[in-house]
């Protein structure tokens, strides 16, 4: 029997009994489907998550004292990083940084819709910014002349901006008093990715040149301090000689924190691979059962066309052509029902870009494949069975069978 005949006689046994071949493919459906969800939701997951990660800030190594033996408070706040050890590192690390740079902080009140509050004030310097992505949403940000000159401007946060002056554009030109000076209000900005409080970034902060930083603190302290490699191979090296740097200019025994975003992006690509692989088990649960559906469904169908098959084996169809037979309506069932599972799977992500053109979700050509192969390995293996049953009936017996 030629291959065709025998796909004409499969697809006709199949229409013959629509509803069931339907139930059937449904469970094929919904698999596919929802490994191809999976996979994409695990992507766009795992994409998010290392965004929000890197965006934190590129190729970033931070470093601040940690401790240290106990000494004198004087000898304390020597160890201290301070505004020369960024200079230092400037200088030692010059070719394979893009940019150093450090915060200080204190607290300045200002009146806030008719409240006195304490308001975070950052000092730092015209690299910073690009250490930390911030997003100038109005105005500048500082540059070189502002921190050598020691100019009083300052840039407020799109919070701050718009409880103190209503808007960020019109913040910008206004002053701000921070410890009885007046300062002028050259810019508003925000975090390119939401560190959600844990950095030195508050919803309501004020950034003004650290050099006039410098006048409103006791004791010069930079913490933390940001550098930014030129390549991503270079981190884990640079991190050491940060280090070595900061503890060389410092008396021994003075310990410093300093580390970096390698650490944790490799952790995190670990735990979105392992989520993945735990979802896509699930999901093959759901393939699986819907084989031994199409198994039972071929288990019946073969004993409800017995005298078929003894009448097809009395005009001479052979064994191996019974087996061909429904072995091929096991596969046309489960690749059907995949390609359909395959086709809604992907109708999701794609008229989330199709509505939204900000919004990408990645679409894994891997988990379509795979997902199509496995629908042609769960018609073949469970298809197996009942097709070899059908073709081992004995004829005689098939035709008397009522």
């Amino acid at each position: 029997m030629f291959l065709t005949e025998a796909l004409s006689f499969s697809i006709n046994a199949l229409k013959a009994n629509k509803f069931r071949t339907f139930l059937t493919a449904l469970g094929l459906v919904i698999g596919n489907s929802s490994v191809i969800w999976v996979v994409t939701i695990s992507l766009t997951s795992r994409d998010y998550i290392l965004e929000q990660i890197q965006g934190v800030g590129s190729n970033m190594i931070w470093a601040y004292y940690e401790a240290a033996n106990q000494q004198s408070t004087a000898q304390v706040a020597a160890d201290f990083v301070k505004l020369a050890d960024i200079e230092a590192v400037r200088r030692q690390l010059d070719n394979r940084v893009i940019a150093v740079t450090g915060v200080m902080q204190t607290y300045t009140s200002i009146v806030v819709n008719g409240r006195e509050r304490d308001i975070q004030v950052n000092g730092s310097d015209e690299q910073y910014p690009r250490v930390r992505n911030l997003v100038i949403l109005a105005g500048r940000f500082l540059d070189s002349s502002d921190v050598a000159l020691r100019q009083k401007v300052a840039l407020v946060t799109e919070r701050l901006a718009k409880r103190l002056f209503g808007g960020q554009q019109s913040a910008v030109g206004q002053r701000v008093k921070i410890h009885g000076l007046q300062f002028t209000v050259i810019g508003t900005f925000k975090e390119k990715v939401s560190s959600f409080g844990l950095s030195e970034l508050a919803g309501e902060s004020i950034l003004i040149p650290v050099t006039v930083m410098s006048y409103f603190v006791p004791i010069e302290r930079v913490d933390p301090m940001y550098v930014q490699a030129r390549r991503a191979a270079d981190v884990p090296a640079l991190t050491s000689a940060v280090r070595r740097i900061l503890e060389s200019r410092h008396r021994p025994g003075a310990r410093y924190l300093v580390d970096n975003l390698t650490a944790i992006l490799e952790a995190a690509k670990k735990i979105a691979l392992v989520m993945t692989l735990v979802l896509i088990m699930v999901s093959a649960i759901a393939l699986v059962i819907s084989g031994i559906g199409i198994m039972n469904i071929m288990l019946v169908t073969v004993t409800e066309r017995t005298r078929e098959i003894g009448v097809r084996m009395a005009v001479g169809a052979a064994r191996r052509d019974i087996l061909q037979q429904f072995l091929l309506e096991a596969v046309l069932i489960s690749v059907v029902g995949g390609s359909a599972g395959i086709l809604i799977g992907l109708a999701l992500p794609l008229s989330v870009r199709f509505l939204l053109d900000d919004v990408s979700i990645p679409i894994s050509t891997l988990s379509i494949a795979i997902a199509f192969a496995v629908s042609c390995i769960v018609g073949l293996v469970f298809g197996l069975l009942p097709a070899s049953r059908a073709a081992r009936l004995n004829p005689t017996e098939a035709l008397r069978y009522e």
